[in-house]
């Protein structure tokens, strides 16, 4: 059976004008997709009223807590000594999201309890392999 954890985070949504808005925000890791981490958002801080989840790789949220990172949708960087910036570009705008860096290296640490680093291959073949073995059950 595959493992998925979830851990609960504060955020604050840098608004256009530049103001904090604290929001809610789940952070899950699964080891039957262990290159990706998901970040989702609640409905009331989306454009059209639904929850949001994005889905990038684990590898860009460890770089991104050291050093600035990321090409395309999702670019990570440290923002002083205890804040992460998460940048989410979508096709119809950007949104600036701060965490706490200690909540987010909390949660990779736990990512890697359940798949090390580098053992993400493996941990797909020996899920996909639990599930022919069950059939599915």
């Amino acid at each position: 059976m595959a493992v998925t954890l979830e851990q609960s985070a504060r955020a604050r949504l840098i608004t256009p004008e530049g103001r904090e808005r604290p929001i809610p925000v789940t952070l899950r890791y699964a080891a039957s997709d262990p290159l990706a981490v998901q970040v989702t958002f609640p409905p009331e801080v989306s454009l059209d009223g639904a929850e949001v989840t994005w889905i990038f790789a684990r590898g860009l949220l460890e770089e991104g807590l050291g050093a600035p990172a990321g090409t395309g949708d999702v670019h990570i960087w440290p923002c002083g000594r205890e804040r992460t910036v998460l940048e989410f570009h979508a096709p119809h705008g950007l949104a600036l999201v701060q965490f706490d860096r200690a909540a987010l290296r909390r949660f990779l640490m736990r990512s890697y309890a359940v798949v090390g680093s580098g053992r993400e291959e493996a941990a797909g073949d020996l899920d996909q392999g639990l599930t022919k073995l069950l059939g599915g059950v």
